[in-house]
């Protein structure tokens, strides 16, 4: 038996032929093969047929065997000489390959691991290409993806930081793709500045601490000097307020003002034409339908990841209007901490909203998932970010009504953006104004709606009145949510407590 360009090894006494015992030969390479083993089997035996068929089973796959076979009767010698025999060369096909059996990580970083793997013990064949399966380990491979390689290594990109990750591989030959291996995790490395108490040395420990106490002294020399300066300009104060009269600054409008509410979609957002979208994966399930991680190629542009609502089939007139509501309200934001609204598809089912794609998902899963893995400052950082939007959204007249940290997402700079403007209106100029609720998601029924109780202000849970001083309130919740890494606000009491 001789298999591939490997050295043929003994096969061992399992095959028998009558009257003796003779080799099997192969002329490939030159070498000669060996009896093989008793892993063969034959049906319905080796010895003593008296038929002129058999069947011989459990071969190895892409092989050559030659046989040889003697008659033997009353008068036949009992030592033939090799050339009375009847010789049979034959050569098995490829079979799908063995498991992988051991996977590598050359080199991890943030977003990538550089991985390599042996060749299957059995490759029956020759191997086109191997098949790289691999998803988040808190996923439980109910979402996963493929990237297919015809090397023994591949680089997996795209992934998120501080992550887990598992890994499997397989090979495929002309006869199909054989198993998995079995599972092996890496995990992605964490943020580009050290992570205090995840591995860091006595060098990067004292660099940070210094570094906080220096920070902390030049807030405290800023707040000290503002406080000195015991009159504020009043012409800035007024020129402030000009800025906001002003007719050229540009003001929210509430796209439940128009008679007909297609006007505001097509004023405020952009018509995709959907053949430019690709849908990869289902990633959640939202109030309207499902949600969807996908990839937008415009004419003339990059390839970009985006993220897909789309709405449900069966849908009424009154869904497909609050639907497309919130594209109307996020088309009129540009700010690095609002959530970017890239287009929406109208022209055809089913109807979708497209949006940047932030792959660490809500803020407050993502702080339960890295617990206790980031600095103080780095968490501060991160409310700074959740503020800067808010600041910008106030400036526009706007309430959010809904602001928690699970309508937070994370994309893979840790970058946070607010999100979810289901519940949003508009704040009229008039500096009391506020506004009663709409069907809203929430945990407390009132008589406007739902409200969200824990994050809400205590004139909104009373009067159901909202304003931009309600949206200071959530934000403070949202400070405490982010320092206790994505605790449930006031822990195990009840609404009513």
């Amino acid at each position: 038996m001789c298999s591939g360009q490997r050295v043929c090894q003994p096969c061992g006494n399992g095959i028998h032929y009558s009257p003796q015992q003779l080799s099997l030969r192969s002329t490939r390479g030159q070498r000669v093969c060996q009896p093989c083993g008793n892993g063969i089997h034959y049906s319905p035996q080796q010895l003593s047929l008296r038929s002129t068929r058999v069947s011989i089973t459990d071969l190895q796959a892409h092989t050559n065997y030659t046989f040889e076979i003697w008659a033997v009767n009353g008068v036949s010698p009992q030592s033939p000489a090799p050339q009375q025999a009847v010789s049979v060369t034959v050569t098995t096909n490829q079979a799908a390959p063995s498991p992988v059996s051991s996977i590598q990580a050359k080199d991890i970083s943030r977003h990538a691991v550089s991985l390599s793997w042996t060749q299957p013990e059995r490759p029956n064949g020759v191997i086109l290409e191997y098949e790289v399966k691999y998803y988040e380990k808190d996923q439980n491979e109910r979402s996963y993806r493929i990237m297919k390689t015809v090397a023994r290594a591949a680089d997996i990109k795209g992934l998120n930081p501080l992550t887990i990750y598992v890994f499997h591989v397989r090979a495929r030959t002309a006869a199909g793709y054989g198993d998995f291996s079995n599972p092996f995790e890496f995990m992605t490395n964490s943020v580009p500045s050290p992570i205090i108490g995840d591995g860091a040395n006595s060098t990067v420990l004292l660099v940070s601490v210094v570094g906080s106490v220096i920070l902390l002294l030049v807030f405290i020399a800023v707040f000290v000097i503002s406080r000195r300066r015991s009159k504020y300009s009043k012409a800035k104060q007024d020129s402030d307020e000009e800025k906001h009269l002003h007719p050229g600054v540009r003001i929210y409008v509430d796209p439940f003002t128009y008679e007909d509410p297609n006007q505001a979609v097509r004023e405020f957002a952009k018509e995709i034409d959907a053949s430019c979208i690709k849908i990869e994966k289902v990633i959640g399930i939202g109030e309207f339908g499902e949600v969807c991680s996908g990839r937008l190629k415009m004419p003339g542009k990059r390839e970009i990841c985006v993220a897909i609502k789309t709405l449900k089939a069966g849908y009424t007139d009154k869904q497909r209007r609050d639907f497309l509501s919130e594209a109307s309200i996020m088309g009129q934001f540009d700010h690095p901490n609002i959530i970017r609204l890239e287009g929406v598809v109208t022209k055809c089912k089913p109807v979708m909203i497209i949006t940047e794609y932030m792959e660490n998902g809500s803020l407050d899963a993502f702080l339960r998932k890295n617990d206790g893995r980031f600095t103080v400052i780095q968490l501060v950082g991160i409310l700074r970010g959740i503020a800067s939007g808010m600041k910008y959204l106030s400036d526009m007249s706007y309430v959010h009504r809904d602001l928690a940290a699970r309508n937070i997402l994370v994309n893979s700079n840790l970058v946070c953006k607010v999100s979810d403007f289901g519940m949003s209106r508009v704040l009229e100029e008039d500096p009391e104004a506020a506004y009663t609720t709409r069907e809203i998601t929430g945990t407390y029924q009132s008589q406007g709606g739902k409200i969200p109780i824990r994050w809400t202000a205590p004139e909104a849970i009373a009067y159901r009145k909202f304003t931009s001083a309600s949206d200071v309130w959530s934000y403070g919740i949202v400070m405490w949510e982010v320092m206790s890494y994505g605790e449930r606000p006031y822990w195990d009491m009840s609404n009513q407590d």
